[in-house]
């Protein structure tokens, strides 16, 4: 029994220690290391998980990737793009999710896919039928080379950008909005609207907006100047003084951009002084 029981003791040493061995591995650089970015388009965060491969002397497109086949988009595992909120992209809206982003590239014209399908290893196993949305794009010329393939966000504005894919000297984009104005006019509803709000921060931004986007004035002077009366701010000031100024208010818009360029003064910010100045020499 002791015999037994000491071979068993052996058996279950040696069986722990090849799993320990078995489970150590040696660490080496990554030919297409993996990356990530992430950019805030709008209210949405978008994401993308890549791994990028590079040109190593090779031929890119229409050799080491052929034209016309179904590429991963990168490297390893299928390239996957992630929206927190819904988004449009070639005018189609795309529900907030995960999606794989493989391209079919041509010298011409680019297809671009997502897919629902997010767990393949790059393109195998790839199936049309999980398609959530195809649409072409044309590519072009970089002036110069990228030996190692690159995906980043350009051309930023308030509510859209372009995804841009760059490799050798092939440069490929698409552009993805997203729908701000029902979420924002959602918040001031709720926070400034129903709840009729004395809080001058929320009753600049809100009054803020309505001046960028062309709504009610009247309202949103009511709302700034309730926001100044409660806590005057360089600030705050200079946003009546733009809305007094759409509104045909000169004079009372000067003063406002007087009140406001004495405290940026005194407050060092030399970016509002030179935005009050401006406001003021058009106004006169």
């Amino acid at each position: 029994m002791k015999t037994l029981s000491f071979l068993k003791l052996v058996l279950i040493v040696f069986l722990l220690s090849g799993i320990q061995s078995f489970a150590q591995q040696i660490q080496m650089p990554q030919a297409s290391p993996s990356a990530k970015i992430a950019q805030k388009i709008g209210l949405t965060d978008v994401t993308v998980d890549y791994s990028r491969p590079s040109t190593k002397g090779r031929k890119i497109f229409g050799e080491l990737v052929p034209y016309g086949s179904i590429w991963r988009t990168g490297a390893n595992g299928a390239t996957v793009i992630n929206f927190s909120t819904d988004v449009i992209i070639d005018g189609k809206t795309v529900p907030q999710g995960q999606y794989a982003l493989y391209t079919i590239p041509n010298k011409n014209t680019w297809t671009v896919i997502l897919s629902k399908n997010t767990k393949l290893w790059g393109a195998i196993g790839y199936n049309p039928e999980e398609d959530l949305m195809r649409f072409e794009i044309t590519p072009s010329k970089t002036s110069r080379k990228y030996e190692t393939f690159e995906i980043s966000f350009n051309n930023m504005t308030d509510t859209g950008a372009d995804l841009t894919m760059k490799w050798e000297q092939t440069r490929a984009e698409f552009h993805i909005t997203m729908d701000a104005d029902p979420i924002v006019m959602a918040q001031i509803k709720e926070f400034v609207l129903d709840k009729e709000t004395t809080d001058p921060s929320l009753l600049y931004e809100a009054s803020n907006y309505y001046l960028n986007t062309g709504r009610d004035l009247n309202q949103a002077y009511s709302w700034i100047q309730e926001s100044v009366e409660s806590d005057p701010k360089y600030w705050t000031y200079h946003l009546k003084a733009k809305i007094e100024a759409a509104l045909g208010m000169k004079t009372e818009a000067i003063d406002s951009a007087k009140e406001s360029m004495e405290m940026a003064e005194e407050a060092k910010n030399p970016d509002y002084v030179g935005l009050n100045e401006r406001l003021i020499k058009s106004l006169k």
